[in-house]
């Protein structure tokens, strides 16, 4: 079988044009054309007016070898990849040595226990929040009355904060192993729709990201594993062994529990603050990273479907449209969009009381009435809060408490109509651009939630995105404050072990360890990591 990439058609093409575009392109025979598979799809819309669809696909063919050395030369045509997962050991029969814990049940933790429990070594999955159908009804409890669970939110619960978004599966790490593929697979045996194998850019939506996260869950605990919901960690207990080491030995947990644990995947959130003070208490290396803070635009997704698809815009095929940008100002940060949702709203995400926090959800058919995406300015700690590791969370926290206070202490967000922004005059009335964020938008001046290198930065992006995007900057766009949860404010540091730097035992993973931005790329982390606890466990590779 042969890969062939990089084939473009026109939009509106049939299944037949496609097969005759792969015989032309490999200069064959019709009837050596034995069978293809589309392996991903996506388009190019460059040329509104022209938009094309492009492909990769496997193809057999009776000629294979012949083929392939024509074309040796051409980098689109290659052997097709082995892109199926091998497991780096298993748990001898009858295994009764420890049992891993992961701390988390988001993407990271998921995907970590998943492929612990098929390894057969029965992990622990300890989650603070509550399991994911219980934790949508905290979630909406915000949403609709205001009411604030700190343990069981957007950001804490089964399925982690991803539960609560576009539900994202594409990302830009280096994967070799094709790890994202065992991801996708895992996905769509849960229940994910099939395209999510296919399109360039997949995603699945919160509906089906509740019953898909359930459905692993369930695979889990039938291959030994075993959950712990509203369960948090308190403290790690940490000694130092004959040669002097330090190693985590166990867990003190919010049950009044002593959890003896010596190899535990720390799978945490980007929000988990009090976890992140506990290990920088314990002595465990973290480390100060990059983040961004800035705000949720939002508008009428018919005006982004146009600008960027031209008269193909609502054709099925392409869907809702998204956009990514960015621009680099003239005060040397950096604005850019980031999570852009398509046909999707703006969420309430804080996970802690007086605080207000922005994040973007769609539903897998992306139909609602609104695009918006954060528009976020990069924060750097050697230049923004230097010294503590930690600062970064009290950075974060002075501008969510700050958009409580201008949103009227109520969980209503701050919001501004985008001409106002750029005039500096607060907003008192809305445009023809309607806010999704519930409880609610309260109309104000957003400089007074954002510090003043953030509000110019932005200022100056905004009319270059509306060169960029027509109708970008519309005066009646709606931005809603605050986003400050992009990516973790610290990195729990590791080794090539995948360990902690100085503490043996404890394997920081995913987007709250600082090595994960979104889904795929966490969920590729945890099994990266849970590889690396396993082959600790059982060094010598053992058959399935």
């Amino acid at each position: 079988m042969l890969r062939l990439s990089d084939l473009a058609l026109p939009l509106d093409h049939s299944s037949a044009e496609l097969e005759q575009a792969v015989i032309d392109r490999l200069g064959i025979e019709p009837a050596d054309l034995e069978r293809m598979t589309i392996v991903r799809r996506g388009n190019d819309a460059r040329r509104k007016a022209a938009i094309k669809l492009v492909y990769s696909l496997d193809v057999v063919l009776r000629n294979e070898a012949e083929v392939l050395a024509r074309f040796a030369d051409d980098q689109h045509v290659r052997p097709t990849p082995d892109t199926s997962y091998k497991f780096v050991t298993h748990a001898p029969a009858n295994y009764d040595g420890p049992r891993p814990v992961v701390i988390g049940a988001g993407p990271c933790g998921l995907l970590a226990g998943l492929v612990l429990a098929q390894m057969g070594f029965k992990p622990i999955i300890v989650e603070r929040g509550k399991a994911v159908r219980e934790r949508t009804k905290d979630t909406w409890g915000l949403w609709r009355r205001s009411v604030l669970n700190p343990e069981s939110n957007v950001q804490f619960g089964e399925g982690g904060a991803g539960t609560f978004s576009d539900g994202k599966l594409y990302s830009r790490i280096k994967d070799q192993r094709h790890l994202g593929r065992k991801v996708l697979s895992e996905f769509v045996k849960a229940g994910a729709p099939d395209d999510i194998l296919t399109e360039a850019h997949p995603h699945i939506g919160t509906f089906r990201l509740v019953t898909m996260v359930m459905s692993m869950r369930e695979t889990i605990e039938k291959l030994g594993g075993e959950y712990r919901f509203q369960t948090r960690v308190e403290d790690f207990e940490i000694e130092r062994d004959a040669d002097g080491e330090r190693r985590l030995v166990g867990l003190h947990l919010s049950t009044g529990e002593y959890l003896p644990a010596r190899h535990v995947i720390m799978a945490v959130g980007h929000s988990a603050r009090d976890t992140f003070y506990k290990l920088h208490e314990r002595g465990v290396h973290v480390e100060a990273k990059p983040f961004a803070i800035g705000v949720r635009i939002e508008h009428p997704q018919g005006w982004i479907d146009t600008a960027r698809y031209g008269p193909s815009a609502g054709n099925k095929i392409l869907g809702a449209a998204a956009y990514s940008i960015s621009h680099k100002c003239s005060n040397g940060r950096v604005v850019y969009s980031f999570c852009m949702c398509p046909g999707g709203r703006v969420v309430a995400a804080t996970s802690e009381e007086g605080r207000v926090v922005t994040n973007g959800m769609s539903q897998y058919s992306r139909a609602e009435f609104n695009a918006n995406s954060g528009i976020v300015v990069d924060i750097n700690p050697e230049r923004d809060y230097p010294g503590d590791p930690l600062a970064g969370i009290a950075f974060q926290r002075k501008f969510e408490e700050l958009a409580f206070k201008a949103g009227g202490s109520n969980y209503k967000a701050p919001g501004q109509k985008l001409g106002d922004f750029l005039a500096g005059r607060p907003s008192t009335e809305f445009g023809v651009v309607t806010p999704s964020y519930q409880p609610g938008v309260h109309l104000t001046d957003l400089s007074e939630c954002l510090p003043d290198y953030v509000i110019e930065s932005i200022r100056e992006a905004l009319p270059v995105f509306g060169r960029q995007v027509p109708g970008y900057d519309h005066p009646d766009v709606v931005m809603t404050g605050v986003e400050t949860r992009t990516s973790s404010p610290v990195r729990i540091t590791r080794g090539r072990d995948y360990q902690s730097l100085n503490t043996r035992g404890l394997y920081p993973a995913g987007e709250g360890a600082g090595y994960a931005g979104g889904i795929l790329s966490a969920a590729v982390d945890g099994i990266r990591v849970a590889e690396a606890l396993a082959l600790e466990l059982v060094p010598e590779p053992v058959p399935a």
